[in-house]
């Protein structure tokens, strides 16, 4: 079977997220499955936060009013 070098890929080549190096197919969006896991113990460890505003004191009424 003869491989066609004109192929264009499904998705463009991106950089990996962790280091910048051109990601690979076997684990995309990443260069290698060690950026890959450094990214997941991030998340694991809770280093990745959506920012929320600060909560209100308890005790003060809609007014800001103690």
């Amino acid at each position: 079977m003869a491989t066609d070098t004109n192929v264009t890929p499904l998705r463009p080549r991106r950089p990996c997220p962790e280091c910048g190096r051109p990601s690979e197919r076997s684990s995309f969006p990443f260069c290698s499955p060690r950026c890959k896991a450094i990214d997941l113990n991030r998340w694991l460890s809770g280093a990745y936060r959506i920012p929320v505003p600060p909560e209100e004191e308890e005790g003060s009424d809609q007014n800001g009013q103690a």
